[in-house]
């Protein structure tokens, strides 16, 4: 830890070009959420061999839990449970990059913004990509539609993926459910600080900050056989109709994988709740 901090206090450390600083990320923004993902919810992977271990990919995910935690588990089950140990490059919504704290260490541990020309250039860097095509949408629903996915938008990321020529590897997130059912929505107050909801759940705001201590509920992260896209020219990424088809087969590969990993997970939550 003192060789950390004297090459911090140096200067001694290199980020990339998006800001990304692996030691950092690393030894200590992953250390801190090590234990949740370890001890909290209790994480398994499935078919991690399908996620190539050095080359370019797209990992496209479900999106749920109200507040976005299931991306920093996917981050760390990909750095710490690939044989490769590979960095995921997140592809976040505006929102986050406007709140000056939240935006630059987002930046830090390797993310940037969901846009085309970083989405881009990333793949043709060989960086493993990230993304969650339902967005908001996704990650607020009510608990009463849980593990049912919403709308993946316009394709950006297929256009992306066959553009760069990588595959996109289908990922399936079973447990982020749970942690915070919501069942309500403060629109108003929501609607006056800038946010896309403001959630009701079974402790929050009953129970003020301690409302926001995350059910320990069971995750399984499974990642399913990996969807080509090399067989495309690049220019076919403008092609409407082969974009929304690809779009439309990855989202229902995702939600049969969100089904038999319900199946396989079984009760969300220990024998005590």
């Amino acid at each position: 830890m003192l060789a950390l901090l004297r090459r911090r206090v140096t200067g001694r450390y290199e980020v990339d070009e998006f800001g990304f600083d692996p030691e950092l990320t690393d030894k200590v923004l992953l250390e801190l959420i090590r234990p949740l993902y370890r001890h909290w919810f209790r994480v398994e992977t499935v078919g991690m061999h399908n996620v190539p271990g050095d080359s370019g990919a797209l990992v496209v995910a479900n999106h749920s839990g109200t507040l976005p935690m299931d991306g920093l588990m996917l981050q760390v089950a990909l750095h710490d449970d690939h044989p490769e140990r590979r960095a995921l490059r997140l592809l976040g919504a505006d929102l986050v990059y406007r709140l000056p704290l939240l935006g630059h260490l987002s930046r830090k541990t390797g993310h940037t913004l969901a846009c085309r020309d970083d989405a881009d250039r990333l793949l043709r860097k060989g960086e493993l990509v990230g993304v969650f095509p339902e967005g908001f949408k996704g990650v607020g629903k009510p608990f009463s539609e849980r593990y049912k996915l919403q709308r993946f938008g316009r394709g950006g990321f297929v256009a992306s993926a066959i553009r760069a020529g990588v595959p996109i590897v289908p990922c399936a997130i079973v447990g982020a459910e749970e942690i915070y059912p919501k069942i309500g929505d403060l629109r108003l107050l929501a609607r006056a600080l800038g946010l896309p909801y403001l959630p009701i759940t079974p402790l929050f705001p009953w129970l003020g900050p301690l409302g926001l201590v995350p059910l320990p509920s069971k995750w399984m992260i499974g990642f399913g056989e990996p969807i080509r896209t090399d067989q495309f020219d690049p220019a076919e990424a403008d092609d409407p109709m082969l974009v929304f088809n690809l779009t439309d087969q990855v989202r229902e590969v995702i939600q049969q994988q969100l089904n038999g990993l319900r199946l396989r997970r079984g009760h969300a939550f220990p024998p005590l709740f």
